[in-house]
């Protein structure tokens, strides 16, 4: 059973590494794709919509499809839809179809990203933070690790090839949750490590999802997730064409993305024993506002250097906030609705990180890349009031 439960978990920090590698890649990319297809800020961020909407599609029928063909089926066909759309975009097809095939980015990305946040946090009621911290600091690791191999493949004359690489990666991933998941349902997995099925109602999953979605919690949280992961997308996608532009940097810029989610993955492990020392509901504040004051420092400091640095640090303040989340709705939610509210939450998230980088790109196209940090700084200061407003414990539930 142990070695059963470290090959889940193993492969749920792999899935969501693909999750992240997703993310992280397209920032580097955009100034090229720019160049390569001539077009400006809002028709390049028509990638982002179209992500958006495949996210949306995927927030829509996870909780269905997980109920009717089962966690492993969804997880690998979530896998495979990314495939999909690695092919058209390593083709360098034309710029109407690289777009659509963002589409299923986006779907894939919702499942991933809300189906391995339901199954571990259904696991790890109450004693979650270290192993959710670890899970997000994967998706870290992948959106790090992305801008590295993007920016290289960036300036050359077959600068599509990068998606060669997300599709060996994502390959690998689906190969890894076909072996040890076998296309079965969660709770057939928790059964191969002792973990009994959460209490679920007798009226069937109809009546579950009903439930889950009375809970004014579930879209409170939804809502944060929804613009957390968006302003941290955004960061990581326009923060490289905002040091050219702004801070005129060069070529190398695109590690500057990198450096960002580096800081992210470093926060959601370093900062566990911060949290747990002030409080993960009271510590979101702290961090929230370290973020906030970070960013006015790269808005109005027109320095390079310091500016990279300090996007660092936002990456390293803003990593611990999201895995925070998901305890939080482990521990506030009532049992049987712990797997469908999360995944109704992650998949959120996922749609996040696709319509702000658009909204984002629209605004450029008008006011300029400059406005690039007046939209993050106001984003943190709305996550700040939507954390006021989330139920601190499971009797304020409404």
């Amino acid at each position: 059973m142990k070695r059963d439960a470290i090959l889940q978990f193993a492969t749920l920090c792999f899935s969501i590494f693909v999750s992240g590698w997703n993310d992280g890649t397209l920032g580097p990319l955009l100034p090229r794709l720019q160049a390569v297809y001539h077009v400006g800020y809002t028709i390049v961020s028509l990638i982002f919509l179209i992500s958006c909407l495949g996210s949306i599609v995927g927030s829509c029928t996870f909780l269905y499809l997980t109920d009717r063909f089962g966690f492993g089926v969804v997880i690998v066909v979530a896998s495979i839809s990314m495939m999909v759309g690695y092919c058209l975009e390593a083709a360098a097809v034309p710029f109407p179809l690289f777009v659509i095939s963002y589409f299923f980015n986006g779907y894939g990305s919702a499942h991933l990203n809300a189906g391995t946040n339901a199954f571990l946090a259904s696991l790890s009621v109450g004693k979650a933070s270290t192993r959710m911290g670890i899970l997000h600091a994967s998706y870290g690791l992948g959106a790090m690790t992305a801008p590295l191999v993007s920016t290289q493949f960036s300036g050359l004359f077959r600068w599509s090839f990068v998606y060669f690489t997300h599709l060996g990666i994502v390959l690998t991933a689906a190969l890894l949750q076909s072996a040890v998941f076998r296309f079965r349902s969660q709770e057939q997995c928790w059964q191969d490590i002792g973990q009994p099925p959460p209490e679920q109602d007798s009226d069937g999953w109809l009546a579950r999802y009903k439930k889950v979605f009375r809970l004014r919690a579930v879209h409170l949280m939804a809502l944060f997730a929804f613009i957390y992961v968006g302003h941290e997308v955004t960061v990581g996608s326009w923060i490289v064409t905002y040091i050219i532009k702004q801070r005129h940097g060069g070529h190398s810029s695109g590690y500057i993305s990198s450096g960002f989610f580096g800081g992210l993955m470093l926060g959601r492990i370093a900062l566990l024993p911060v949290s747990k020392l002030v409080g993960e509901r009271r510590v979101v504040y702290v961090y929230i506002c370290s973020v906030i004051g970070l960013e006015l420092i790269v808005w109005l400091v027109p320095n390079l250097y310091s500016g990279a640095v300090c996007v660092s640090f936002v990456g390293f303040f803003l990593g611990p906030i999201f895995p925070i989340l998901m305890n939080h709705a482990g521990r506030v939610l009532p049992p049987d609705c712990i797997s469908g509210a999360i995944g109704w939450v992650g998949s959120w998230g996922a749609a996040g990180a696709a319509v702000f980088p658009f909204i984002t790109g629209a605004i450029a196209s008008k006011a300029g890349i400059g406005a690039l940090q007046p939209v993050l700084v106001a984003m943190m200061s709305l996550l700040f009031i939507i954390w006021i407003t989330v139920p601190s414990k499971r009797e304020q539930l409404a």
